[in-house]
This record gives C-alpha cells, structure tokens and sequence, in this order.
C-alpha cells in the first residue's frame, strides 16, 4: 500500500515535469496530496484548490462539474472550463488515476493554455499517475478487506471475528481503539474512502443502517465529523485491543441517538459525556408508558415541553417561567393539567422520576 509520503512524491513528480501546482484527490474528491508551487499569480490559489487543500475535500457544486465532463470513464487527460457558478475560476485539466478499469482518483493541474493534451509531458504525468493508481488499488482492497473484518468483529462477535481483525491490524491492534456511527446511513453499498485516522470503514445493516468506523481515541471527533456530512455521529468509550469493540460500537450508537436527541450534545456526541442519557438509551423501545403516553401527542407538544424544562431546572417555578418567558400563573396552569392529563403527582418523586425518564426516552 502506498503511504502519504509516496503520495506527496509521487504528486510532486509531477509537478516538477509540468511546472504547475498539482493535486491529488480520490474518487470521493477526498485530498491525498497537493504539490507547492511558487507563483505570483493568484489563480495558482483559486478558491476550489484552497477551499480543497484546506476542507481535504470539493464542494458538491465542484465535483458535479467536474463530473459532468466524464472523469470517471476517462483513460487520458480532460480539459475542464472554468465555472464561476460552481467556484471554478480558473480551468482544470485533470489526468484520471486509473487500475486497471477502475478510476481510483484524480490529478488535477491548474489549466493556463500553455500545455496541450498532446504534449508528451502529459503522457510522462500519466504514466505517473499509472502508478499512484496501483498504489491506491492496493490500499482500496485492504481497507475493504479490514472493513469486512470490523463488520464481523461488531456484528459477530467472538473470539474467531475478533482475532482476524487483529491479524488485519497488525501491531496496532493491541493499542487504545474505539469506534465512530454514523446513522442513518442507508447506502450499505456506499462506504467513502477512509479519511486520516480512520483504520477501517464498514456499513452496518439494521433500521436504521449505519456507518461504523475503527478508530483511535484521539482521531475519534476528527473523523466522526469529516463523515457525518450534515447529520449526526456518536463515539463509543475506549477500549484496549480489539476483544471489546462490539460494546463500544453498541455505545457510539447510542451516542449517536442522544446527538439527535439532544442539541447540546452537538452534531458527534462522546458516550462518557452521555450523564442519564446512558440509561435512557439502553431503555428498550417500544410503547410508552401509559400514564405519559397521552401527554406525547403532537396536540399536547407544549405541555410536553414545559413539563421537561420544569423537571430539568428541579421543579424550580421561577426559573422554569424565565426559561418558557411566560407568567408564573400561566406555569402552574400548565402543570395542573399535566397531572390531570397523566394522572402524575409533580409533587412525588417516583411521579416525576418517571415523567422525566419518559419524556425523554420519546426523544430517542
């Protein structure tokens, strides 16, 4: 498999045969490598190409065009037009990164109308890129092949799913790991390529499905928000090894609820930061309990929310009023009709224990 340094060899390779900055990106426009260049013209540092090296990855708008011009059937160089629309100030040619008949990324070379398709320097870049696409066909089949191993490994179980992720793994498979989910993720067929820190990617079925990710502790946030796109993530606790992770992607799912649930959890939620909601998670699903069940209709959205803020702040009236910006009068209102509706004493503990746990069990 190739390393980041072969990459940035390889890519700077060309940049010295061409004389112009290069990038290399995958198949999911995800940045491999970019080589310097020293220029004093500003189109050398368009907005995709900086928005590129610093986001590691193109915007939706700019992978369409790009796209739009077959790059991912291509078996020679393609020149791109420049699209403000989409951001594309200055023209691309890209140079497909292919094995076999398979593009595996893209090269990409800031177009300023002095190279020709036919230049024979291009050929020179092409052959290059040859190579970076062997490299990253080889890397492609282990990381699918470790991704197979950590679906086992977490929805199987056992020694036997366990121990052929650690062969995979190598010395690494005895050091701190945990596990990112992404869920919803109903594309099983459609795992990016792993972002830095990731070792391994798999979708996992169910309903919904998801997008599980090995991981080290430290990388765990970092990745969880490079592939959560616009949802939400969740990280499972630490474990030593690989024995344990069946526990941990169990947790990051749960994380990964409480995300959704819970705004201040933020988009990618930690399962030691979790507090109750470690509890309430492990709840099984099902109907609520009767008694708060006719409290949770779409009718009686506002007593709902009042009766969890007033349980948030310890049944403190004032505080609760400030926090809804309503009259005193108005809360002890709603709460009476709280108890008549669920028949809950907001005077007994256990009463509103339960009302608590309810209410927030339905947001899960």
């Amino acid at each position: 498999m190739g390393t980041r340094t072969e990459y940035q060899e390889l890519i700077d390779e060309v940049c010295a045969l061409l004389g112009t900055p290069a990038t290399l990106e995958g198949r999911d426009f995800g940045l491999i490598a970019f080589g310097a260049h020293d220029s004093e013209d500003d189109r050398v540092m368009d907005p995709v190409r900086t928005r590129s090296i610093l986001n590691r990855r193109s915007t939706p708008a700019v992978r369409e065009w790009f796209e739009s011009f077959g790059i991912a059937t291509a078996r020679a160089p393609v020149r791109i037009p420049p699209e403000p629309t989409a951001g594309v100030l200055t023209g691309r040619i890209c140079l497909p990164v292919r094995h076999g008949a398979v593009v595996y990324g893209y090269i990409w070379l800031l177009d300023d109308g002095a190279v020709t398709l036919d230049d024979p320097r291009l050929a020179a870049a092409m052959a290059t890129a040859e190579r970076i696409g062997t490299l990253l066909a080889k890397e492609a089949r282990a990381g699918a092949r470790l991704g197979e191993l950590l679906r086992s490994a977490l929805t199987e179980g056992g020694p036997g799913a366990t121990d052929e992720l650690a062969a995979g793994l190598g010395t690494g498979a005895e050091a701190a790991l945990t596990v990112v989910a992404v869920a919803p993720w109903r594309a099983a067929d459609d795992v990016p390529a792993a972002p830095p820190g990731a070792l391994a990617l798999c979708a996992v079925g169910g309903d919904p499905g998801a997008l599980a990710a090995l991981v080290r502790p430290g990388a765990a946030i970092g990745v969880a928000e490079r592939l959560r796109g616009r949802g939400t993530a969740g990280v499972g606790g630490a474990r030593r090894g690989v024995r344990e992770l069946a526990d941990a992607w169990r947790e990051a799912l749960a994380a990964g609820r409480a995300a959704r649930a819970e705004r201040r959890f933020g988009p990618v939620a930690r399962w030691e930061d979790l507090g109750p909601f470690r509890l309430l998670t492990a709840l099984p699903g099902g109907e609520p309990d009767p008694a708060v069940g006719p409290l949770l209709g779409p009718e009686h959205r506002e007593l709902a929310r009042t009766a969890e803020a007033f349980l948030d702040l310890a049944g403190q009236a004032t505080r609760t009023a400030e926090a809804l910006g309503i009259h005193r009068q108005t809360l002890y209102y709603r709460l009476s009709r709280i108890e008549h509706l669920t028949g809950l004493d907001l005077d007994d503990g256990e009463d509103r224990l339960l009302l608590h746990m309810s209410l927030k069990r339905a947001r899960l």
